[in-house]
């Protein structure tokens, strides 16, 4: 088992905790790199879904998983930044423009919406946040001149410097991955630093935080502005993985999606939001698979997916909070205790209730 002695502060805030890590991630990294040429388009195309759902993810990972506040309007962010990639493209904007151009308008109105919501907690966020991804999906529905209500967008190939960029090449699967990269490092840096640190602090305690000299409303909106501008930036991408747009692909089923995948992934964990990627993009193809082997009383149902994600969330919340990156984690630990791994190492502890309201 490795033990860590750490001498100096900057031992606590090093991005990579030992050698370990560059090894472990540096083999995932070359076996990604090499997934276009050894796997099938399918498999490929699943993994670009991985990248996109996962630079979301994070984003939404800061918000609720880091910040503590949650939201169920997700969806609408993602919509945004996917339309506004595919009207400028009508127009020739290049790729680079537009893109940067999704990720700052849906930042933007990320941070508008977190604003009056700054007041809101808990179920009352929720709703507010609910209440925003309608009217936005009522709005690409009804302004027609811009999204083509429901008839639909489509979305032309990608040009890059000069090159089409299909979908289906390994073009389009490498600039999702480099942006999943890329997102995750500079979210990794971000908790490192003061602002991450207040995030954390708000999500744990409010009123502590705000007695330490935290701004309460500048990081809540901060954080929101940041977890809506990554969105925008997966919408942008998404947009040219399914090539066509309309006002229902962007529901409240997607948003309730996008929150399972932080949950189950693991909140406050950035691994949590690749595993949950993973889990959201799986599980519709196990479900698929099974349907063979059930009666067709079930199998042919058309609730079975939302049952079958239904309990695995009750699963999840009964018997592991965490999400499946702490179920790794104390797999990891047994197999590094092996043979003296003790019985009810991770059992939870009885912890008094803790409140932050004022009497």
């Amino acid at each position: 088992m490795r033990f860590l002695f750490k001498t100096d502060y900057e031992d606590d805030i090093r991005l990579v905790p030992h050698s370990g890590y560059v090894v472990s991630y540096g083999v995932l990294l070359a076996l990604l790199l090499a997934a276009p040429f050894v796997l099938s388009s399918y498999l490929v195309s699943q993994l670009v879904f991985v990248c996109i759902y996962a630079t979301v993810g994070v984003g939404l990972m800061i918000l609720t998983g880091f910040t503590g506040q949650a939201s169920l309007g997700h969806a609408a962010f993602l919509a945004i930044g996917a339309y506004t990639a595919a009207y400028l493209q009508q127009y020739n904007v290049p790729f680079p423009v537009y893109f940067l151009a999704a990720g700052a308008l849906t930042g933007v109105i990320g941070a508008l919406v977190g604003f009056p919501a700054l007041r809101l907690q808990g179920i009352y966020l929720v709703i507010a946040t609910i209440s925003f991804a309608f009217i936005v999906e009522e709005i690409l529905a009804r302004w027609e001149s811009v999204t083509h209500g429901n008839e639909g967008m489509r979305v032309k190939t990608m040009q890059l410097f000069g090159t089409a960029v299909s979908r289906d090449g390994p073009s389009f699967y490498f600039l999702c991955l480099f942006v999943a990269v890329v997102s995750t490092l500079a979210i990794l840096n971000l908790l490192r630093s003061p602002t991450g640190r207040a995030f954390v602090a708000i999500r744990d305690s409010e009123i502590s935080a705000h007695s330490m000299g935290i701004h309460l409303a500048r990081y809540k909106t901060l954080s929101f502005a940041l977890s809506a501008a990554l969105a925008g930036i997966g919408g942008a991408l998404y947009a040219h993985q399914i090539r066509f747009l309309s006002p229902d692909q962007f529901n409240i089923i997607q948003s309730i999606d996008l929150l399972l995948l932080v949950v189950i992934g693991g909140l406050g964990s950035v691994h949590g939001a690749f595993l949950g990627a993973v889990f959201l993009i799986s599980m519709p193809q196990l479900i698929s698979l099974s349907k063979g082997f059930l009666p067709d009383v079930i199998g042919q149902a058309p609730g079975l997916q939302g049952l079958v994600y239904g309990l695995v969330l009750i699963a999840f919340v009964m018997f592991e909070p965490l999400g499946l990156y702490g179920r790794w984690l104390k797999i990891r630990t047994y197999l590094q205790l092996f043979p003296f791994y003790r019985k009810g190492l991770f059992k939870r502890q009885k912890s008094f209730t803790k409140s932050d309201r004022l009497r």
